[in-house]
């Protein structure tokens, strides 16, 4: 008989199908959130789960499912694993890096660029039929070549939206990371380290791509917004909760800083619903990832994963892009 796995959420069919040639699959094509109570249920006797970033596997639910031994999450973050506990009971973590940096990186640059020459807010005032005439400051926004880009997360993102900015805009780029890169891709990017409040005070256009964390919760908060530039925009492609959206919020209504570009929430898919009363907002549903070519590519190396780790294809034993590696030689 074959080993049950469940797909959490609806994903495309050529995968699932592909998942059926190893596993009994029960999949999820009406694409319901499952609840905590409904998820525990729906995993019984699965010993692996496809997931995505919505779907939150505590220690609750891995008490629950002893049986469960892999985790393959159709995604670069993983903050909705409890990894200590996965690793504690010898759960196998995998998530989908690489695949989706390119992609990440142009919409990115675009909500940024969206963000400084204030498309999102002329769009809307052209469909509300308010444009009647031109006049010298209609919308006048801020320059992306040759500013300062400030980026915050010196990951592979990061360094795809320095080398767009550098070679592409001419753009002076400084960054702030964990720890310093090595000095051939600081060059590669001509990307210059410095500290975090002085990336703050000179950027004229923040990008926000480091990983969420406890330690990174609010890591953009009203200290930090105080620092920027009144002409800065804020562009957040990483995680909702690095910023602190509140504080972001009052600092847009009270013009502390010019604009902001957000593909990421804190407790999304809601919205603090004071972003959505300021009109230096650009707003987007986070789908910095979503072309068809780099989903199917996330999906494909987490069934990867998944078929790897539970000992079938030919890459058995070895899942290309473990997160806890360290649980398969326990």
């Amino acid at each position: 008989m074959k080993p049950q796995v469940l797909v959490a959420r609806n994903v495309f069919p050529e995968v699932v199908e592909r998942l059926r040639e190893h596993f009994e699959v029960e999949d999820n094509p009406g694409d319901r959130i499952y609840t905590k109570a409904e998820l525990i249920e729906r995993l019984k006797g699965k010993v692996g789960a496809f997931t995505t970033g919505s779907v939150m596997i505590d220690a609750e639910v891995l008490d629950a499912n002893p049986q469960l031994r892999v985790l393959a999450n159709m995604a670069v973050g993983y903050n909705n694993f409890d990894m200590a506990a996965c690793t504690a009971r010898g759960v196998l973590c995998t998530n989908t890096p690489d695949v989706l940096t390119e992609t990440t990186a142009d919409f990115g640059f675009a909500l940024m660029m969206a963000t400084a020459r204030r498309i999102a807010e002329s769009e809307h005032y052209l469909r509300r039929g308010e444009w009647s005439k031109w006049f010298y400051d209609m919308f006048v926004g801020s320059d992306i070549h040759h500013a300062t880009l400030g980026i915050l997360g010196m990951g592979r993102i990061g360094q795809a939206i320095a080398r767009r900015g550098a070679h592409g805009f001419e753009m002076r780029v400084l960054y702030h990371n964990r720890s310093r890169l090595d000095p051939s891709i600081e060059a590669s990017c001509k990307a210059t380290y410095v500290g975090k409040e002085q990336l703050l005070r000179e950027a004229d256009h923040l990008v926000i791509v480091m990983p969420y964390s406890k330690e990174s919760h609010h890591a953009v908060g009203a200290p930090e917004l105080a620092l920027m530039k009144p002409t800065a925009t804020l562009t957040n492609i990483a995680r909702g909760g690095i910023v602190d959206d509140a504080a972001l919020a009052k600092a847009l209504a009270e013009r502390r800083i010019a604009a902001a570009g957000l593909d990421v929430f804190e407790g999304e898919p809601t919205v603090h619903p004071d972003l959505l009363k300021v009109p230096n907002v650009v707003l987007t549903p986070h789908i910095a990832s979503a072309t068809v070519a780099t989903r199917r590519a996330m999906a494909d190396l987490a069934a990867d994963n998944l078929i790897a780790a539970l000992g079938f294809g030919p890459n058995a034993g070895k899942p290309p892009t473990p997160i806890n590696p360290e649980v398969m030689k326990s």
